[in-house]
């Protein structure tokens, strides 16, 4: 029976898989423990994660630094303590920057010809500073606002750890034929 007190079928094996989780996943215990009911149901803003992101900060707080290094995503936020590791920016960051870049530089270099029909070594000499520094500036913006997106869905394990597959942090290295 619902609500006399005694949990049901379905809550005592979502205890168990949790508890499978923090015994054999000790990284997620971390995040296991810190997930509440309330969490779940609070909505996370998404634009507002994204501008955070933007800004290469936390989507979290938006205080602390989203990189230790160039794209080198910290695995922790230093302010809040959110866990950032999960992130799967892999390769869409790189292809969202080369259609940006691709449509200022392609569009200036038509504009540029229409106008002025300067020779190919002024277009040269001025076209590929700008794809380099707008390439490089990009970048990490683009990265950070696609992590704060994925933190906002709760996508790759910044959501519920009971309903996202177990991630191993730092992940094995790829197993070897040996014949």
């Amino acid at each position: 029976m619902a609500g006399d007190g005694w949990p049901n079928a379905a809550e005592q094996e979502a205890k168990l898989d949790l508890q499978h989780l923090k015994d054999h996943h000790p990284l997620m215990a971390n995040s296991i423990d810190k997930f509440s009911d309330a969490d779940a149901a609070t909505d996370r803003n998404v634009w507002q994660a994204m501008k955070r992101g933007w800004s290469e900060r936390c989507p979290n707080c938006g205080t602390g630094r989203m990189y230790g290094k160039y794209l080198k995503v910290n695995d922790v936020c230093s302010d809040c303590g959110t866990e950032l590791f999960h992130q799967r920016a892999d390769d869409a960051p790189p292809y969202f920057v080369m259609t940006i870049t691709a449509h200022v530089v392609v569009g200036g270099i038509l504009i540029l010809e229409r106008l002025y029909s300067p020779p190919t070594w002024v277009q040269l000499a001025i076209w590929l500073p700008v794809l380099v520094i707008l390439s490089l500036w990009l970048l990490p913006r683009v990265k950070g606002t696609l992590i704060g997106y994925q933190w906002a869905l709760r996508m790759h394990g910044f959501g519920d750890p009971s309903v996202d597959e177990p991630e191993q942090w730092p992940p094995s290295p790829p197993e070897t034929n040996s014949r």
